[in-house]
């Protein structure tokens, strides 16, 4: 978990003016973090005006163009009035993280004809090599080749299903910080806080967004369909630079990341029940956060509505800490293990699939497995949004067991456990595989044909009924 795991900070501005525009952008302020991105906020004293007048403090060293941008900014951070999270800030800074590059310096792209024709064959090919190891049909009705600022476009609706149930909880808790009887007087304050919470939400899942954008390379990696139903999605130039220092040939680095993608899409269309299992344990684990009201009770009353960096340090020394509570112990143990189930069944279909025709498969394989038990970039940004680790720890442990009930029951056994999530392996049978491989299975078909024939019994009882009472009806 991240220290600061709702420590916000507006990425900065790209200059456009060469030495000169990077001069100016460091105007105002040299002290500290900016978290609003308005200058003379990042020094101690406010700026150059001096703390004794916080409006110099803030606006002094700024030129007119500056002023106006900041006001603006300002205005729509106070005005927003909608759910815990500023969305429309959140998307903005997303894109604008993207538009910057990423550390290496390479630039987001669009993707071209000839990009858009390799992902689409790749699928393609990949879904014809996984028909022969899964009973589960094609999930992916298209396939797409997005360029960085396409996958946040695509994401973020998901994004939004995994965070507002956090954020929600710790907007409630801004606001139950003051005895009821101030509250009513505090009222402006605590509005204006709820709207400065949810920008500053807005600018952390934005930025880390924007970064996340700069790493996945695909829609599902981290184990969660953040894509549209029925998409296949590859990044062409974030599969460039993954197997950049593999020393794997880039056509065989794109069929096998092609094979995990179409894989999870397999899975996620034709187990009804999992997306949503999946998303409620994420929301069981919020429901279970208990937020540190103590730090804020502390802060809240010598905050100055026009030092908003005031609440940004209180926030960045964890006053919303989530805190260790059984309901979220059970929540992230049963996340952790459907992640390991989900992530192994994967790892087992794609090296069925790819062993006979990828030379590099066993090196793709364990280069995958460490990018996920690991907790690579996608689980840090996660644990950092919510402060909750989407790591499979016990993917090895998962795919042995699926492969283990491939040899023993077959495809169409193995696969058809994910008829029902009661079906499905329990932490306990990752700890016993053999145990669980050889389980006497249930026995489902009696209980089908039971309920079959009762279903078949009372529709002719039901037309047996109506014909009476149509009788009765010509009399």
């Amino acid at each position: 978990m991240s220290d600061t795991p709702f420590g916000f900070g507006l990425p900065p501005e790209e200059p456009t003016g060469g030495d000169e525009g990077k001069e100016k952008g460091n105007q105002g302020g040299q002290g500290g973090p900016n978290p609003f991105g308005f200058p003379g906020m990042g020094l101690p004293g406010g700026g150059q005006g001096g703390a004794d007048n916080p409006f110099a403090a803030m606006f002094g060293s700024m030129n007119p163009n500056d002023l106006g941008a900041a006001f603006q900014q300002l205005g729509q951070m106070l005005s927003y009035e909608g759910g815990p999270v500023n969305w429309d800030m959140a998307k903005d800074i997303a894109r604008q993280t993207v538009a910057q590059g990423t550390a290496d310096g390479v630039k987001d792209t669009s993707v071209g004809i000839a990009e858009k024709s390799a992902v689409e064959e790749a699928v393609r090919l990949a879904d014809h090599w996984l028909d022969g190891v899964t009973s589960l049909p094609s999930g992916a009705t298209t396939a797409v080749a997005w360029s960085r600022a396409e996958w946040v476009e695509a994401t973020l609706p998901v994004w939004k299903e995994l965070v507002d149930p956090v954020a929600e909880r710790v907007g409630a808790a801004m606001g139950s910080v003051l005895p009821e009887e101030m509250q009513a007087m505090a009222g402006p304050l605590l509005g204006m806080m709820r709207s400065m919470g949810g920008a500053m939400f807005g600018q952390q899942i934005g930025q880390a967004v924007g970064v996340l954008a700069g790493e996945v390379v695909g829609s599902t990696d981290i184990g969660l369909p953040l894509g549209p139903a029925g998409k296949a999605a590859l990044l062409p130039l974030n599969i460039e630079g993954f197997g950049k220092d593999l020393g794997v040939p880039a056509e065989e680095v794109r069929l096998y990341l092609a094979l995990r993608e179409a894989a999870h899409a397999r899975l996620f269309a034709h187990v009804p029940w999992l997306r949503s299992h999946l998303l409620g344990t994420v929301e069981g684990y919020a429901r279970g956060i208990k937020v540190d009201t103590s730090k804020l009770e502390d802060v809240v009353g010598q905050i100055d509505p026009l030092n908003p960096e005031q609440l940004q340090e209180a926030l960045q020394g964890g006053m919303f800490q989530p805190q260790d509570t059984p309901e979220q112990k059970a929540a992230l143990a049963r996340l952790e293990t459907a992640l390991a189930l989900v992530e192994g069944w994967v790892d087992a279909v794609v090296h069925e699939a790819a062993k006979p025709r990828l030379t590099s498969a066993d090196a793709m394989r364990e280069t995958m497995r460490r990018r996920r038990a690991s907790g690579g970039p996608a689980e840090q940004t996660f644990a950092t949004l919510i402060g909750l680790e989407l790591r499979p720890r016990r993917l090895r442990d998962a795919s042995r067991l699926w492969a283990s009930l491939t040899d023993a029951r077959g495809v169409d056994g193995r696969d058809g456990l994910w008829e029902h999530p009661d079906m499905l392996p329990t932490a306990s049978d990752l700890d016993d595989p053999d145990g669980f491989v050889h389980r006497e299975q249930l026995d489902f078909s009696e209980i089908d044909k039971m309920l079959g024939e009762a279903a078949q019994k009372r529709d002719q009882g039901e037309q047996g009924a109506q014909g009476d009472d149509e009788g009765e009806g010509k009399k």
